[in-house]
C-alpha cells in the first residue's frame, strides 16, 4: 500500500479551491490563464495563483499547476515567464506533457517537481521509467489501463516514481484525451484546452442523394449519442486501486461547479480514511456509496480498470442526471440558528439536507425561516439573500445546504 494515498481535487477558482480544502482535498490541480488544458477554467493569474497557493499551504496541502497543452512556436516565448511566475507563487508541482515543455521547465526550474500529464498516454513501464530518468516525479497513467497493468508498472519502476490515476469524472472517447474532433468540426483545438464536447452531441444520417433527410443512428428520435462516454466512478474499489499501487487518486471536473468539488471530494476523502482505517475490510456504508449521486452526473462505469469496458457507453442523450440542488450555504451556527446564504428557492417545511465535512449528511425540516432582519419567512426565493433557520443543530462553515429537485 502506499504511504501517500492522496486525495487531489479539481480546482477552477477560488470558491472551488476553499470547497477542495473544507471537504478534505490533500492536494489541488489547477491551470493558470495559460498552457492549460481547460480554457474555460484559466482563472488563475499570477496574483490568484499567489493567492490560492498562500490558502493552500496555509492548510499544510499541495498545489499543481497545469502546462500540459501542445504549445505552437509563438507561445515558447512566453514558457519562461510562466514557469517564473509559477515559482514565485510557490507551486508545489508543474503537470507536463510535452517533451519541449519538459525540458524548459528544468532549464528554467530545476529543483520544481514535475507530473507527466494523462496526455502524454503512458500505458507501460518502459516510458514510465523513462519519464523518471529524465526527471519525472509522478505520472498520471492513462485512463485505458487496467488494475492488473498498473500494477505491472508499479512492479517495475522505482518506488520514488509516484503513480496517478483519475478515478472520478467524465470520460473521453479518444485515446488518453488527445482527439481531433473537436477542431476538426468547429476549430476549437481539444488539444488546447478549448475542447467544444462533440462526442456528447446528438448525429443522425444523411443519404446523398436524399439531402435533408435524416436517418437516426439508434433507435431514438432526438438523435444517437454514439461517442457519448459514461462517467467514471471508482468509490467502490479505492482497496484495489491502493493494492495496485496507486499513490494520488485525481477527481476530474476543474470546470464543474463547487457542489460538485465540495461533494465528490467528501466522497472520496470519507472513503480513503476508512481505507487506511482498516485496509483489509474496506466496506463503505450506503450513504456514502448514494454521494456520488447527489451530484450533476452522468450515467457512472468503471472505466478500464476491470478490463476492456463492456457497457462504458451512453446512448440515450448527451445530458447529466441531477436530482439535487444546493439551496443555501452555512456561514455560522447559533443561538439556535443556522446562517446561511440563499443559493435557489426552498420553503419553510420542506425537507433539506446538510452536508458538513464532518460525516453523513443530516435531514431536517425547515420549521422556522427568518431574513437577515430577524422577520420570519415563507420561502427563501431572493438569490444570495441572507437568511436563518430555526435548529440547534450546529455545522462547519460552508457546509451546504440541498434538498431533492424539483421535477
Amino acid at each position: 500500500m502506499s504511504s501517500i494515498l492522496e486525495v487531489l481535487s479539481p480546482v477552477g477558482d477560488m470558491e472551488r479551491l476553499y470547497a477542495a480544502l473544507d471537504f478534505g482535498a490533500d492536494a489541488v490541480y489547477l491551470g493558470g490563464t495559460a498552457f492549460g488544458m481547460r480554457a474555460s477554467s484559466a482563472y488563475f493569474d499570477t496574483e490568484r495563483l499567489k493567492k490560492a497557493c498562500e490558502e493552500v499551504h496555509s492548510r499544510g496541502k499541495r498545489v499543481y499547476l497545469t502546462c500540459n497543452t501542445l504549445p505552437r512556436n509563438s507561445e515558447i516565448i512566453h514558457f519562461e515567464e510562466f514557469v517564473k511566475n509559477a515559482c514565485d507563487a510557490g507551486v508545489d508541482a508543474l503537470i507536463a506533457n510535452d517533451i519541449g515543455v519538459f525540458s524548459l521547465i528544468k532549464k528554467y526550474a530545476p529543483d520544481m517537481e514535475i507530473h507527466i500529464s494523462t496526455q502524454a498516454g503512458i500505458v507501460n513501464f518502459v516510458t514510465a521509467n523513462e519519464f523518471y530518468n529524465m526527471g519525472a516525479k509522478r505520472v498520471v497513467l492513462a485512463r485505458e489501463l487496467s488494475l492488473e497493468e498498473i500494477a505491472e508498472i508499479r512492479a517495475k519502476t522505482p518506488k520514488e516514481l509516484e503513480i496517478e490515476c483519475f478515478v472520478h469524472g467524465a470520460m473521453c472517447v479518444s485515446f488518453s484525451g488527445r482527439c481531433l474532433l473537436s477542431q476538426y468540426l468547429v476549430n476549437r483545438d481539444a488539444n488546447r484546452g478549448e475542447c467544444a464536447q462533440p462526442c456528447r452531441w446528438g448525429y443522425h444520417l444523411m443519404e446523398e442523394k436524399r439531402k435533408n433527410e435524416f436517418y437516426p443512428i439508434f433507435e431514438d428520435e432526438k438523435g444517437t449519442y454514439i461517442l457519448n462516454a459514461k462517467d467514471m466512478c471508482m468509490i467502490n474499489h479505492i482497496d484495489k486501486l491502493a493494492e495496485a499501487g496507486v499513490d494520488s487518486f485525481k477527481i476530474e471536473g476543474r470546470a464543474k461547479s463547487s457542489y460538485y468539488v465540495s461533494v465528490i471530494t467528501n466522497a472520496y476523502r470519507k472513503a480513503m480514511d476508512i481505507y487506511k482505517a482498516d485496509p483489509k475490510n474496506f466496506e463503505l456504508p450506503q450513504w456514502l456509496k448514494d454521494e456520488v449521486f447527489k451530484v450533476s452526473h452522468r450515467a457512472y462505469c468503471t472505466g478500464f480498470f476491470f478490463g476492456h469496458p463492456k457497457e462504458s457507453q451512453y446512448y440515450e442523450n448527451g445530458g447529466y442526471i441531477r436530482e439535487y440542488d444546493v439551496v443555501a450555504i452555512v456561514k455560522e451556527c447559533y443561538g439556535g440558528r443556522i446562517y446561511a446564504e440563499q443559493r435557489n428557492k426552498f420553503n419553510k417545511g420542506e425537507e433539506v439536507e446538510i452536508l458538513s465535512p464532518d460525516g453523513a449528511p443530516v435531514t431536517m425540516t425547515v420549521e422556522k425561516m427568518f431574513d437577515e432582519w430577524d422577520n420570519e419567512i415563507e420561502t427563501a426565493n431572493h438569490a444570495a439573500m441572507k437568511l436563518s433557520i430555526e435548529s440547534d443543530l450546529k455545522f462547519a462553515k460552508n457546509s451546504i445546504i440541498r434538498m431533492v429537485s424539483r421535477k
